[in-house]
């Protein structure tokens, strides 16, 4: 599952993970992506960005421990926000990752993502 509220980010990591052999569930906002998950979508990994209007990345979090929304997924904070309060505030509500996205191509972040499940890297 994807998160993000930047449309053209959300549609090139969509295309990436979709070639790299992965479901993608691309969502717009914190309330689209808890809408899908309360479908029943069990997602592999989440990577959310911090910042979006309404309701943040944090809050999507937070409800998705509240309400074991993606038990065993991943949790990635894929975001520009590189805080150390923000770090250690998605580290306090249990992200596995905290990638911040200018520092990494979108071929390194799909690479990222298997080697979090466990899975080859991307050709």
């Amino acid at each position: 599952m994807l998160v993000d509220d930047d449309k053209f980010l959300l549609d090139m990591y969509s295309v990436k993970f979709s070639q790299a052999g992965f479901a993608v569930h691309p969502c717009f906002s914190t309330s689209e992506a808890l809408g899908t998950l309360r479908t029943g979508v069990k997602p592999a990994a989440v990577l959310f960005d911090i910042t979006m209007p309404g309701e943040d990345g944090f809050a999507l979090l937070e409800t998705i421990h509240k309400e074991k929304l993606a038990d065993g997924a991943k949790l990635i904070a894929l975001t520009n926000q590189g805080s150390e309060a923000d770090k250690k505030k998605a580290e306090e509500i249990g992200v596995d990752k905290y990638v911040i996205k200018a520092t990494m191509i979108p071929s390194e972040v799909v690479n990222m993502v298997n080697e979090a499940l466990g899975r080859p890297a991307a050709k």
